[in-house]
């Protein structure tokens, strides 16, 4: 892809891990430290992003080829969800989608990037071979809480991206406590440090975690994503962007 130095894939091997908020706030994150950021929502069955970068223009294609991709939050954005009326289904089989990742992938004048972030549906599926065949993916992050279950289905999509020859560079655990805005006492809901200890298991590093907290769910369906503003999961979120600018990732 023209013009774009790295593309960096956020993946879950699971749905309702989070992994599109953490997608939105690492590429405000990383835009907020400086580097030009795009952010492809590739969830193309369910796309999100939109919504959550308070986004819903149109994009414009003057030529009728070239799609001019929108800019929230210092972010180049383009989403299926800008594309489709609110409540309107994707009903396609595989070609169809395909295509329409294709398109985003090729057909967007993303300018210069120095990294593009793309928000993958859950899964192991049409989307994610595509990508590996299409592109030339520099690395994939798994996002996951806790949990047993959720780690074992993040095996399988650490496993499809050795199947496809893109690295997996590391882990973020998502939902990782709850900490009570009253008492400040701390409750580990889903479990806690999974993700670290499968992370240390297969030699690849650990990126952080991402507290549940009401203010993320609240900054997200307001179109403002939480890494924009202040406070202590924006810092976790800067934390993890500093840490991929310093390996070279984004």
């Amino acid at each position: 892809m023209a013009g774009v130095d790295r593309i960096l894939a956020i993946a879950s091997g699971k749905g309702g891990v989070g992994k599109s908020t953490v997608s939105s706030n690492l590429a405000v994150a990383l835009a907020r430290q400086g580097r030009r950021v795009g952010l492809l929502d590739a969830d193309i069955y369910g796309p999100s992003q939109h919504r959550m970068m308070g986004l819903n223009k149109r994009p414009a294609s003057p030529d009728g080829k070239e799609i001019i991709p929108l800019v929230s939050h210092g972010v180049t954005f383009i989403s299926m969800g800008l594309m489709l009326k609110e409540d309107e289904a994707v009903v396609w089989r595989g070609p169809m989608l395909m295509g329409a990742l294709q398109q985003l992938l090729g057909q967007v004048r993303w300018g210069e990037l120095d990294v593009l972030i793309v928000d993958l549906p859950p899964g192991t599926g049409d989307v994610q071979l595509s990508l590996a065949q299409k592109t030339n993916v520099d690395g994939a992050i798994i996002v996951s809480t806790p949990q047993d279950i959720a780690l074992m289905d993040a095996r399988k999509a650490m496993n499809m991206f050795v199947k496809t020859g893109i690295p997996v560079v590391g882990m973020i655990e998502n939902m990782s406590m709850y900490v009570c805005p009253k008492c400040g006492n701390e409750d580990h809901i889903f479990g806690h440090g999974g993700a670290k200890a499968e992370a240390e298991k297969q030699g690849m590093n650990f990126y952080g975690e991402i507290p549940l907290d009401i203010n993320v769910r609240l900054s997200s369906d307001s179109g403002t994503p939480i890494a924009s503003g202040e406070g202590p999961i924006s810092d976790a979120y800067a934390k993890i962007a500093k840490t991929l600018i310093d390996e070279g990732r984004a």
